[in-house]
This record gives structure tokens, sequence and C-alpha cells, in this order.
């Protein structure tokens, strides 16, 4: 249903970080564009070290080529592991002395390695959690940072946290009090633009769009969004010489909300993950309601036409991928991010009629509320390991990580290679650096996006106006667009891929939901609730339609059994204690 962790106000370190940020303004200066990126460090003839002449040195010597450093790392990420020619680790080890020792685990194999680290005690100096991250809280894997934030010496994390300690903080029973986690993502500067949509969505083929002669996607329903499916289906029943799927269903585990989070969005309330909270505060489960049955009916329908997938509820998540990346899956449920691999896939194949673009069924009367305002992500970021013997090192690795300097070689590139500056400071690319950032092989030498996945980073704008990465600039976006995107969007009216969703209103003061943290006792029926939905509901949905009411009523007998108000109670306390400490 849910993971997530709780934050508190931590009010001293605020004042500490305010502190340590004077004097630090400039470490998000602008660099020079003129600057060489992979110029050394100098020193003076005694063997002092002057002032680094290069951005991307560490002005504080704690990180330098002339005292070598190796660092390990242990990531979750769907995102593919650097090659060993990788340019940009060769640049950190060339700027900063570091040597990464990664250890990246897939979403499928993560909970048996936490587990395994756990069992064992010991731990890479960072470590990039997942959705799991209470796990490696409560079992004293990670170091409080509060103290080593205070001491001045890592400025830019000082500055990114600063605004957000409330939310960023732990607080819990077992665990003291304190910031443990650097979020991965949501910290924004400047303005958000951006032209892609990574939320949830009802996602279709583009090429089913447009053998239906690219119809309105106004007040769409399930039972158009099927129809359009169902149509295309029958007209192509192979793709390429296999068989053509009309909608896989998320159900691995882990990731099964993709099967269970879509009666929410249906009813027109924003992503809480297993709650629906009304507009007074008060969150209930939704899976034992009318609008999740009506959900699974309909998913039942299509099963028993043919056009769910048999083998969705035995795929692993990689499997998951990889059949969309076939470019024969013609729908799912699923967040944008989440199968980010299989379109670069696709478009890396120039196959760009099988990506897909979102859209957002509901029940009649309801007002869609897919996209939503970015919000924080404390459930995925880095932190230190207890068994780190360069705590500080470590962490200053993740500070310079944090720079503007290395922001923009981690998202844009090396530039000359990767990118362009033109005269008033803009960053682009021209044709043969858009068909390098398309290309996977390329990627793995050239990017670090597994190590990106899970850093903190900065999003929206950097200090000098440019977008955080290529996607995000307005008129790269553009650029960016094949001929085939381009004129799809010309058929709908739109010029980026996040208006074919709602413009996201406001989000409630206490929101998400599905972020709020658990004592272990709500934790266990958290776990029930998964637990019963993993078990029942891919029955429900591969079941006859004849079978239908008594498999449902099956479940509801499971659920009822569930002491629900535990798990209810304590979301409905973390959502009072945001509206009135947030």
């Amino acid at each position: 249903m849910q993971t997530s962790r709780k934050k508190m106000s931590a009010v001293a370190l605020a004042m500490a970080v305010s502190v340590g940020l004077v004097g630090c303004s400039n470490a998000n200066n602008t660099p020079d564009s003129t600057t060489d990126p992979t110029t050394s460090s100098s020193s003076t003839s005694d063997g002092e070290t002057d002032a680094p002449a290069s951005e991307l040195a560490d002005p504080s010597g704690t990180l330098t080529p002339a005292d070598p450093t190796e660092i390990s790392v242990w990531i979750t990420s769907a995102n593919q592991a650097p090659a060993d020619d990788n340019k940009i680790t060769k640049l950190i080890e060339q700027e900063l002395g570091v040597t990464l020792k990664y250890e990246i685990v897939t979403p499928d194999n993560v909970d048996q390695k936490i587990g395994v680290m756990l069992a064992g005690g010991q731990f890479p100096d960072l470590v990039g959690t997942t959705d799991l991250q209470m796990r490696l809280l409560e079992g004293g894997a990670l170091l409080k940072l509060d103290d080593m934030l205070a001491t001045g010496n890592y400025p830019a994390i000082a500055e990114h946290v600063e605004p957000y300690i409330k939310k960023m903080s732990y607080t819990g029973g077992e665990v003291e009090d304190g910031l443990y986690i650097i979020p991965n993502y949501n910290r924004f500067y400047g303005d958000i633009t951006g032209g892609t949509y990574y939320g949830p969505a009802f996602w279709i083929q583009k090429r089913v769009l447009a053998d239906a002669g690219y119809p309105s996607l106004d007040d769409m329903t399930l039972e158009k969004y099927f129809k359009l499916i169902e149509d295309f289906k029958a007209k192509n029943p192979q793709t390429e010489g296999i068989d053509t799927i009309g909608f896989e269903v998320l159900a691995s585990v882990g990731r099964e909300w993709g099967m269970t989070n879509p009666p929410a969005l249906l009813a027109g309330s924003p992503n809480n993950g297993g709650v629906i909270v009304d507009e007074a505060g008060n969150a209930e489960i939704y899976a034992n309601k009318d609008i999740a049955k009506n959900w699974f009916k309909v998913l039942n329908e299509q099963y028993n036409k043919g056009l769910v997938d048999p083998e969705s509820f035995t795929l692993t998540f990689d499997q998951y991928v990889a059949k969309l990346a076939t470019g024969a899956v013609l729908g799912m449920h699923d967040q944008g991010w989440n199968f980010g691999t299989a379109t670069d896939s696709l478009r890396s194949a120039g196959k760009d009629e099988y990506t897909y673009v979102p859209l957002m069924p509901v029940y009649e009367g309801v007002t869609p509320w897919y996209a939503d305002r970015d919000v924080m992500n404390t459930n995925q970021g880095f932190g230190v390991s207890v068994s780190s013997k360069i705590p500080e090192k470590s962490l200053k690795f993740l500070d310079l990580m944090l720079s503007e300097p290395w922001q923009k070689v981690l998202s844009w590139g090396i530039e000359g290679e990767d990118y362009l500056v033109d005269d008033n400071g803009r960053f682009y690319r021209d044709d043969q650096m858009r068909t390098n950032s398309r290309d996977l092989t390329w990627r793995a030498s050239n990017r670090l996006e597994a190590l990106l996945d899970v850093l903190p980073k900065h999003q929206g704008q950097f200090s000098d106006g440019n977008a955080y990465g290529p996607d995000d600039q307005p008129e790269e976006f553009f650029a960016t667009l094949t001929d085939y995107d381009r004129n799809f969007m010309e058929q709908y009216g739109k010029k980026t891929w996040r208006e074919f969703v709602n413009q996201p209103p406001e989000n409630p003061k206490y929101y998400p939901a599905w972020n709020i943290g658990l004592p272990d006792e709500a934790n266990e029926v958290n776990q029930q609730l998964t637990d019963a939905n993993v078990q029942n509901l891919p029955k429900i949905i591969a079941g006859s339609t004849a079978d239908f009411e008594a498999n449902w009523q099956a479940y509801l007998d499971t659920i009822n059994k569930i002491d629900v108000k535990v798990y209810e109670d304590a979301i409905n306390a973390g959502i009072q204690d945001r509206l009135a400490n947030w």
C-alpha cells in the first residue's frame, strides 16, 4: 500500500545551517563558460595548494587527486550501470581523486539485498536509498547528518536542505530524530520548466491514437480507453512478428501500485497512495470501496476479452520493462518515470510511434487530478552509512555533486562535447549531440544515469537561467522532438507532453499521504494490506466474469480481517501533524 518516512521540525539544525551559509553564498555561482572543465588544481612551490584552477575541484581540499579516495556506493536504480570507460567517472577521478566502487541493484532485487546488508551489519560508504529506507534507518545503517552539516563544511548540501528541514528530517520511536537522507529530487530552484510528464497516467501508444484518426481525448473514460486499444489490436494482432499485447498490468512485488492505485485517480483524487483524503483531511483506504471494485471489474472484463497480458502477474519488474521495450504493449497504467528505460530503447531504435502518451480516464462526472505539483521525495536519496571509515569524505562527495558545476556535468555533460553555449549563455545541443543522447550505448560511456537517479539534485533552473537538464530547456526540448512527435503534437494542438494531462492545482498542505512515516504496528497492517492485494487481485482480474462477484467478496473478507483502523489512524495522525507544523 505505502512505504514512507516521517519528518520533523529541526529548528536547531536550521539555525546551524543558516549560520553555516554565511560566507558560503557563492557555493552555486555560475561557472565561467570559458573555463576548461578538465583543468587540474595548481600547487605552489612550497607544496601548499592554491585556489583550485578548475571549477570542478574541491575548494576545501578534502577530495583531491593528491590524496586519492575510494568511495563505495550502493544504488537502487532501474537505469543502466556506467560502462568501464565512462568519461564522467574518469572526470571525477581526475578532478577529485575519487574512485567510485558501484553496486547497482535493480528494484526486483532490492528487498533481498537490503536484508543481506542488515544481517551482515556492513554497508557501503554511501547508500542510495529506496522506498525501503525505513528498514535501513531502523536497522541502524545510516548516520545522522545534523552535526556534520552544522560544521559549515558542506555548503551546497546545507543550502539545499535548509528550506525543507521540517520535511526532510525524521522522527520515530527507535531512531533518533534528525536528518539521515538527502532526498534525490523535487528541491526546485527558479522556475519549473520541462516538456515531459513523469507522473501517473493510463499510457497509450501514439500509433493507437494515430490509427484512430487522433480522436478527442476530452472526457476520457475507461471504456473509451480500452475501446481504442481493442480496435487497434484487432487490426494489428502482431507487432514486428510477436503478438500484440493490449494492456500490461504492473503487478510485481514492490511496484504493485501500478495495479492498485488507479481507483483513486479514476475517482478524481490525487495520488495519496493507498488512501483517499477528503477536504477535511480525513484519510480512508479505498481498496474495499466501490471505486476499486469498479476498476477491477473493468479489468476483469478486459482480461476475458484477451486484452490484458496473461503473463502480467508473473512478470518481474525487469521483465515488465523488457516487454514495453519490444513495442508490442499498447497500454498500461504506470508512473512516467518508472518505464523510462523502455522509452529510451524505443527512441534509440527510431520507433517513436511505439512510445507512449498519457491519458486520464475518470469515472462519470469526475474532474481528473492525475498531475500534481512536484513534492519532495523523502523516500529516496543518499545517506552515509555507519560502516563508512570516511564519512566526512563521503558527505563531501555528495556536497560537491550538488554544486552547480558538477550538476551541469551530470545533467548536461561536458561543454563542447555534449552541449554548446550560445552568445546569450543558453545551453543547446547540435543534431549529433541529440542523436548521441538517445543512444543507450553512448550514454553508458558518457552519463552516470544510475548515480544521478538517486543523487540529490537541482531542479528547475541554475543561477544563470539555464534549465537543470536538456529536457527541461524549452527550446532544446522542442529541437529534440522527432518529426513524428512534432506532427503528433500538432494534431492535438500541444507543445509539450505535460499538456496532455491536467494543469495541477495547489497541493494540499499535508500532501502526499504516501510518504507519511508509520509506526511498527501500522507498518504491519500496511504489509497485510499489500499481501492481500498481491494474493487476491490477480485472481480477481484473471478469473471468469461469472466468478467476479464471488472473488471480490473473498477479497473483502480478507480485508475485513485486517485491523485497517490502525493504519488509517496512523495516516491521519501524520496528516494532522503536517497541517499543524509544515
